[in-house]
């Protein structure tokens, strides 16, 4: 037996010398052997603290709670068996030519006469995990207005209404959820029971956050409320796939006749249901089924942090920044040599994601997310991503989409430009006005004064018109009146202490402004 100084690293086991041993070189493989058993010592350990969890809790929580954490104890164990990067750099190749379409080549095919057939076979999922926390908001970011106070899932409830009138079919919406928002979503669900759409909503996973030293969770019961309020976390959007089988909803939507699933962020305004794509999949011949298609679509420089596609051990693979070796993270930034980046936008079959739960075949790269609580406690999220599976489907494939495809919106600088009249909005679908004369969005960035939804909508006494806008930088306190106008590249700067008040009425076109600027009322 030795006494050793184990330290825990995310992604790594980090042993010290064996105590007693001094300067003496151990043999590589006693040193393996150690390793393992520190690993099965620690796996050991995780298991007793989630029994102990289970064994003080009762009711239907209890059961949840088993299956939730035999999804947890195989990513843990991935975890404690992960060796440095996932990726060997030497290996990573440009994926093949005929391996990401352009997204034109499809549109030119056409759609058939029976679009009503094809949209019988698709399903809408939409990932309705996230909370409206960074944005100063509370609850379901979904719950959010976004323009002319519909909510994001108000604009997607009444896109997939509009297809079930106008073809006559049947697109049911389904949610994937979190613990963090089923509740509050429910609820609000309630609304759309006259609307011609079929919601259904399933939970993704609840897995518990661990300590980063001790590698042990930090809960003390099942409970999510007061010193556990911090304890949990979902476990990132690959959890669809274990927890969509899980729930059957899967199988009772393929005993309907569905076929694929069209799953995408619910904060994406982009991400409506392409029919052009839809009836490409339709139409491959049965032995050369697409299972699995990723949308990508060109890197900008405001991309550089966005997973590509690749090509690795001869299949088509996601690389995500937190994979790559520190050594090569410039290179991956780097628009020159990957020149598009994952919208998130899928497009995945029911059947196939049956088959590989199955087989235990669906083979995700572990995302290891390291956390500071406001306690200063430092803790890790074990997470997977959706699109990592994307190397376990038959004849995967990228499909290079317009930009307008990708209309996230993470920030009140993003909420800005979709609240604009750069964007018409019809049946719940946002487009690129037509009075823009050039197709690029304009670069927005407002600073902290504007980051909560609420303080940024009280500086706005209207939104800006902004059709000939190329840039806005906005720091400071500083606050707008009706109709102004933005054109070419403002910057709006207030010192600390200094207000600035851009007047009702007022155009700016390619100025900085600075200083201080009251309006006061007489």
């Amino acid at each position: 037996k030795y006494e050793v100084d184990l330290v825990s690293l995310p992604g790594k086991l980090t042993l010290l010398a064996p105590t007693g041993l001094g300067a003496v070189a151990t043999p590589c493989s006693r040193m393996a052997q150690f390793q393992e058993v520190m690993r099965q010592q620690l796996e050991a350990s995780m298991d007793k603290e989630l029994e102990k969890l289970l064994s003080v809790t009762e009711g239907a929580d209890v059961e949840v709670a088993r299956k939730d954490f035999e999804g947890f104890k195989k990513l843990f164990h991935r975890f404690l068996q992960a060796k440095g990067p996932s990726v060997d750099w030497a290996k990573i190749h440009r994926p093949p030519e005929d391996s990401i379409q352009p997204y034109e080549r499809i549109k030119a095919r056409g759609l058939p006469d029976n679009v009503s057939d094809c949209l019988d076979k698709l399903v809408v999922v939409k990932l309705n995990g996230g909370l409206g926390t960074s944005m100063g908001c509370k609850g379901p970011k979904s719950l959010i207005s976004v323009r002319n106070e519909n909510t994001f899932l108000d604009l997607t409830v009444q896109q997939i209404e509009h297809l079930n009138k106008t073809y006559n079919t049947d697109v049911p919406l389904v949610l994937m959820n979190s613990f963090n928002t089923d509740e509050d979503t429910k609820k609000i669900l309630q609304k759309y029971t006259h609307h011609r759409v079929k919601i259904h909503t399933f939970n993704q996973s609840r897995y518990p956050r661990i300590n980063k030293e001790s590698l042990l969770p930090m809960a003390t019961d099942l409970g999510t409320m007061g010193e556990n309020a911090d304890a949990w976390y979902p476990p990132g959007h690959g959890d669809i796939y274990p927890s969509f089988y899980n729930s059957g909803l899967l199988e009772q939507l393929i005993s309907e006749g569905k076929e694929y699933i069209f799953v995408s962020n619910i904060d994406n305004l982009g991400a409506t249901v392409d029919l052009y794509i839809l009836h490409f999949l339709m139409s491959q011949p049965n032995g050369k089924r697409c299972e699995f298609i990723m949308e990508v679509t060109d890197k900008t420089r405001a991309d550089v942090k966005g997973g590509t596609l690749i090509q690795y051990d001869g299949k088509l693979r996601l690389l995500e920044i937190a994979q790559v070796p520190k050594a090569h993270v410039d290179e991956f930034k780097s628009v020159t040599k990957f020149k598009i980046f994952n919208t998130n936008n899928l497009w995945i079959s029911l059947s196939a994601i049956k088959r590989l739960q199955e087989q235990s075949a669906m083979d995700m790269e572990i995302i290891v997310n390291p956390k500071t609580l406001d306690g200063g406690l430092n803790v890790v999220q074990l997470e997977t991503a959706v699109g990592a599976a994307i190397k376990s489907f038959d004849n995967a494939l990228g499909i290079n989409v317009p930009r307008s495809r990708f209309l996230p919106v993470k920030t009140t600088s993003d909420l800005l430009l979709v609240m604009s009249n750069l964007y018409s909005m019809d049946a719940g679908s946002l487009t690129m006005s037509e009075k823009r004369e050039f197709p690029t969005t304009p670069h927005v960035k407002l600073g902290s004064s504007f980051t909560k939804v609420q303080e940024y909508l009280s500086r706005f006494e209207s939104i800006p018109d902004m059709l000939e806008l190329d840039h806005l930088t906005v720091s400071g306190d500083v606050t707008f009146g009706k109709n102004v106008s933005l054109k070419g590249t403002v910057i709006i700067i207030a010192n600390h202490g200094d207000r600035i008040d851009i007047p009702a009425g007022a155009m700016l076109e390619n100025k900085i402004v600075s200083g201080n600027l009251r309006i006061l009322d007489h």
